[in-house]
Protein backbone atom coordinates (compact mmCIF):
# COMPACT_ATOMS: atom_id res chain seq x y z
CA UNK A 1 0.00 0.00 0.00
CA UNK A 2 1.40 3.42 -0.95
CA UNK A 3 1.85 6.13 1.65
CA UNK A 4 -1.06 8.09 0.12
CA UNK A 5 -3.38 5.11 0.19
CA UNK A 6 -2.30 4.27 3.75
CA UNK A 7 -3.24 7.80 4.87
CA UNK A 8 -6.49 7.89 2.89
CA UNK A 9 -7.72 4.61 4.38
CA UNK A 10 -7.03 5.44 8.04
CA UNK A 11 -10.21 5.45 10.15
CA UNK A 12 -9.80 9.12 11.13
CA UNK A 13 -9.30 10.11 7.48
CA UNK A 14 -12.40 8.15 6.50
CA UNK A 15 -14.35 9.89 9.27
CA UNK A 16 -13.24 13.33 8.04
CA UNK A 17 -14.15 12.45 4.44
CA UNK A 18 -17.55 11.16 5.53
CA UNK A 19 -18.49 13.83 8.09
CA UNK A 20 -16.98 17.08 6.84
CA UNK A 21 -18.93 18.40 3.83
CA UNK A 22 -16.47 21.15 2.86
CA UNK A 23 -12.82 21.08 1.96
CA UNK A 24 -10.52 24.03 1.45
CA UNK A 25 -8.64 23.97 -1.83
CA UNK A 26 -5.64 26.16 -2.50
CA UNK A 27 -4.37 26.97 -5.94
CA UNK A 28 -2.37 29.66 -7.70
CA UNK A 29 -4.36 32.53 -9.23
CA UNK A 30 -3.54 33.91 -12.65
CA UNK A 31 -1.79 36.84 -10.97
CA UNK A 32 0.59 34.39 -9.26
CA UNK A 33 -0.98 34.90 -5.84
CA UNK A 34 -2.33 32.12 -3.62
CA UNK A 35 -6.04 31.41 -3.35
CA UNK A 36 -7.94 29.26 -0.83
CA UNK A 37 -11.63 28.50 -1.31
CA UNK A 38 -14.15 26.29 0.51
CA UNK A 39 -15.90 23.78 -1.75
CA UNK A 40 -18.41 20.99 -1.38
CA UNK A 41 -17.04 17.68 -2.59
CA UNK A 42 -17.56 13.97 -2.92
CA UNK A 43 -14.78 11.47 -2.15
CA UNK A 44 -15.22 8.48 -4.45
CA UNK A 45 -12.65 6.29 -2.71
CA UNK A 46 -9.85 7.37 -5.03
CA UNK A 47 -10.35 11.04 -5.90
CA UNK A 48 -12.01 14.23 -4.78
CA UNK A 49 -14.88 15.18 -7.10
CA UNK A 50 -15.87 18.85 -7.26
CA UNK A 51 -17.87 21.00 -9.67
CA UNK A 52 -18.02 24.64 -10.66
CA UNK A 53 -19.27 26.84 -13.46
CA UNK A 54 -17.17 27.21 -16.63
CA UNK A 55 -16.70 30.98 -16.25
CA UNK A 56 -15.25 30.65 -12.75
CA UNK A 57 -11.86 32.31 -12.15
CA UNK A 58 -10.60 29.08 -10.59
CA UNK A 59 -11.20 27.24 -13.88
CA UNK A 60 -8.90 29.61 -15.77
CA UNK A 61 -6.31 29.41 -13.00
CA UNK A 62 -6.42 25.60 -12.79
CA UNK A 63 -6.00 25.31 -16.56
CA UNK A 64 -2.85 27.44 -16.26
CA UNK A 65 -1.51 25.60 -13.17
CA UNK A 66 -3.40 22.47 -12.07
CA UNK A 67 -1.45 21.98 -8.81
CA UNK A 68 -3.68 22.13 -5.73
CA UNK A 69 -3.55 21.48 -2.01
CA UNK A 70 -6.60 20.38 -0.04
CA UNK A 71 -7.33 20.55 3.69
CA UNK A 72 -10.23 18.93 5.50
CA UNK A 73 -10.17 19.57 9.23
CA UNK A 74 -12.00 19.88 12.52
CA UNK A 75 -11.08 21.92 15.57
CA UNK A 76 -11.27 19.06 18.05
CA UNK A 77 -10.14 18.42 20.71
CA UNK A 78 -8.01 16.96 19.50
CA UNK A 79 -7.80 18.88 16.24
CA UNK A 80 -7.61 16.71 13.15
CA UNK A 81 -6.49 17.68 9.66
CA UNK A 82 -6.19 15.80 6.42
CA UNK A 83 -3.70 17.46 4.10
CA UNK A 84 -3.41 16.39 0.46
CA UNK A 85 -1.81 17.61 -2.74
CA UNK A 86 -2.54 16.71 -6.32
CA UNK A 87 -3.37 18.00 -9.78
CA UNK A 88 -6.80 19.13 -10.90
CA UNK A 89 -8.20 17.47 -14.01
CA UNK A 90 -11.01 19.47 -15.62
CA UNK A 91 -13.83 18.25 -17.85
CA UNK A 92 -16.78 20.16 -19.30
CA UNK A 93 -20.10 18.42 -18.67
CA UNK A 94 -23.62 19.26 -19.82
CA UNK A 95 -26.27 20.08 -17.26
CA UNK A 96 -25.94 19.74 -13.50
CA UNK A 97 -24.22 16.49 -12.46
CA UNK A 98 -25.81 14.41 -9.71
CA UNK A 99 -22.47 14.56 -7.86
CA UNK A 100 -22.70 18.35 -7.63
CA UNK A 101 -26.17 18.05 -6.12
CA UNK A 102 -25.03 15.30 -3.73
CA UNK A 103 -22.04 17.41 -2.60
CA UNK A 104 -24.27 20.46 -2.13
CA UNK A 105 -26.88 18.46 -0.22
CA UNK A 106 -24.22 17.58 2.36
CA UNK A 107 -24.12 21.28 3.36
CA UNK A 108 -27.86 21.92 3.81
CA UNK A 109 -30.96 20.54 5.50
CA UNK A 110 -32.99 18.00 3.50
CA UNK A 111 -35.96 20.36 3.21
CA UNK A 112 -33.81 22.78 1.17
CA UNK A 113 -32.74 20.21 -1.43
CA UNK A 114 -35.58 20.45 -3.96
CA UNK A 115 -35.57 24.25 -4.08
CA UNK A 116 -31.80 24.28 -4.47
CA UNK A 117 -31.87 21.60 -7.17
CA UNK A 118 -34.53 23.48 -9.14
CA UNK A 119 -32.62 26.74 -8.89
CA UNK A 120 -29.26 25.38 -10.10
CA UNK A 121 -30.81 23.23 -12.85
CA UNK A 122 -32.48 26.39 -14.17
CA UNK A 123 -29.24 28.38 -14.00
CA UNK A 124 -26.42 26.07 -15.10
CA UNK A 125 -26.38 24.70 -18.64
CA UNK A 126 -22.88 23.28 -18.24
CA UNK A 127 -20.44 22.73 -15.41
CA UNK A 128 -16.78 21.89 -15.01
CA UNK A 129 -16.12 18.60 -13.23
CA UNK A 130 -12.87 18.79 -11.25
CA UNK A 131 -11.16 15.56 -10.27
CA UNK A 132 -8.22 15.60 -7.88
CA UNK A 133 -6.39 12.37 -7.08
CA UNK A 134 -4.09 12.83 -4.09
CA UNK A 135 -0.41 12.42 -4.94
CA UNK A 136 0.67 13.24 -1.38
CA UNK A 137 -1.30 12.98 1.86
CA UNK A 138 -0.76 13.43 5.57
CA UNK A 139 -3.14 13.07 8.49
CA UNK A 140 -2.53 15.18 11.58
CA UNK A 141 -4.55 13.66 14.40
CA UNK A 142 -2.39 14.97 17.28
CA UNK A 143 -2.50 11.53 18.87
CA UNK A 144 -0.42 9.40 16.50
CA UNK A 145 0.75 12.12 14.08
CA UNK A 146 1.61 15.79 14.39
CA UNK A 147 3.16 18.43 12.15
CA UNK A 148 6.69 17.41 11.08
CA UNK A 149 8.32 20.24 13.04
CA UNK A 150 6.53 19.18 16.25
CA UNK A 151 7.51 15.55 15.68
CA UNK A 152 11.14 16.62 15.18
CA UNK A 153 11.11 18.73 18.34
CA UNK A 154 9.66 15.81 20.33
CA UNK A 155 12.40 13.47 19.04
CA UNK A 156 15.08 16.01 19.95
CA UNK A 157 13.68 16.30 23.46
CA UNK A 158 13.33 12.54 23.85
CA UNK A 159 9.53 12.46 24.06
Amino acid sequence: MSDVSAVMTKPITQQLLRDEPLLRMSYTGLDGGPRVIPLGYIWDGNSFQLWTIPISAKVRALRADPRVAITIDILGPPPRALLTRGRAELALVDGVPDGYLDASHRTMPREAWSGFDEQVRGLYEQMIAITITPQWAKLLDFETTAPSAVEQLMRERGR
